[in-house]
């Protein structure tokens, strides 16, 4: 992968580039960052570039490819570098022997409980995932596993697996890279055993760990790597990749970049026809109608669905209503730069928003928040959803 697929994110490509230009790798690095910022496609692009891979043509950042994409210090251009094209030819289905994944997984079905999970259980959901793209989310990874209910974690078989991957030699004679995604999901025993490797590398060895929650981590492993935060992606940038790789038409690409809030996985989502959020907001335009109508009964039966929801599910759900609460709040001001709904969202607040005021849009919130909580602590969501749906009846009438 190239760091020309990568959308936006200039500063950071600059910074990693530079890295390899002034011979200063650190042996561990962080990206840490929001869903949907890129940070596993420039941990992707940036762990090609280690193992050779080159943009076939001069690139406009400040001179860091020269020479057409040649490796550094070697005047052969790329696209007459065998060495160069056979790494790029592996890197293109993600078999280079060089470059080992590590991610959270569950246990197989049919294994038994003395089965130490590693990552090579799920090796061919993962490269599917992967050449899919690389802009994917934990729920797809654990759709993409068959995971139901099940948490995924890194656990300490994949510490012993990686340990004896990484004390071979390099196939190829160059670097050898660790890209460990999610490591906030190991548990303690796979953690002090990566710590032990974060502390003696093996030679010629870098450890790119992709995180979204990085203090989950112990502190000795995030002292021993080099933290680079990942900023949300620029509005421009996501404007220009929708018009450039998808075909989208200026003002619609424009609409959906300030939408996205700097998420590239949001952007695509906006997208799909089916997408989460449309049937978020079904549920949530039903909520506040039967809430309104004081119809108890159809309450009663909308909690039972959001209720058959996955917990990750009603999480993001809960989050998207307290969103369309804060939008439909602001919608009263009338001044369109304060608002980011889409169009859908929009038509349903021209008559919806003046219900949300200043006598009780904090109130609303809170109970959100509130069952956002128990959710989260694994409390009944029929149990849950239905006084939510209650409350609500009581809270749309304030004025």
């Amino acid at each position: 992968m190239k760091f020309s697929e990568v959308v936006g994110q200039e500063e950071a490509k600059q910074r990693l580039l530079k890295m390899v230009q002034e011979d200063r790798v650190p042996h561990a690095m962080v990206l840490c960052g929001p869903t949907g910022s890129g940070k596993m496609a420039l941990a992707l692009a940036f762990a090609s570039y280690l193992l050779g891979e080159r943009e076939e043509t001069p690139s406009d950042n400040g001179g860091l490819f020269d020479d057409g994409g040649s490796l550094f210090g070697n005047p052969q251009p790329t696209t007459n570098n065998p060495s160069a094209k056979y790494a790029e030819a592996m890197l293109k289905k993600w078999q280079h022997p060089d470059l080992h994944f590590s991610y959270p997984v569950i246990r197989p079905a049919g294994k038994s409980a003395e089965h130490k999970m590693v990552s090579d259980d799920y090796t061919k959901e993962w490269h599917e995932l992967l050449m899919e793209g690389p802009y994917f989310t934990i729920d797809q990874w654990l759709d993409a596993m068959k995971a139901a209910n099940q948490q995924a974690i890194i656990g300490a078989g994949e510490s012993d697996d990686l340990t004896r991957k990484l004390s071979l030699k390099s196939s190829q004679g160059g670097y050898k890279v660790s890209l460990i995604w999610l490591p906030e999901r190991m548990n303690q025993e796979c953690a002090n055993k990566l710590l032990k490797l974060l502390e003696e590398p093996p030679a010629k060895t870098v450890f790119i760990m992709v995180s979204e929650a990085p203090e989950q981590l112990m502190e000795t492993i995030r002292s021993r790597t080099q933290r680079i935060d990942i900023r949300r992606i620029e509005e421009k940038d996501i404007e220009e990749a929708l018009i450039a790789r998808r075909g989208i038409e200026a003002d619609m690409a424009h609409r959906i970049a300030r939408l996205s809030n700097g998420s590239w996985l949001k952007a695509l989502d906006t997208l799909d026809v089916d997408n989460e959020s449309r049937q978020f907001l079904e549920m949530f335009i039903s909520l506040m109608r039967f809430a309104y109508s004081r119809n108890v009964k159809e309450l009663k039966k909308w909690s039972e669905t959001v209720a058959g929801y996955g917990r990750e599910r009603q999480k993001r759900m809960l989050c998207y209503f307290m969103q369309m609460i804060r939008e439909n709040f602001m919608y009263n001001f009338h001044v369109p730069d304060m608002n980011y709904m889409s169009e859908e969202e929009e038509n349903f607040a021209k008559n919806f928003a003046r219900f949300i005021n200043e006598a009780n849009v904090m109130e609303i919130n809170d109970v959100l928040a509130l069952a956002y909580r128990d959710i989260g602590q694994n409390a009944n969501g029929k149990i849950v959803f239905f006084d939510l749906a209650l409350k609500m009846i009581v809270l749309l009438i304030r004025k």
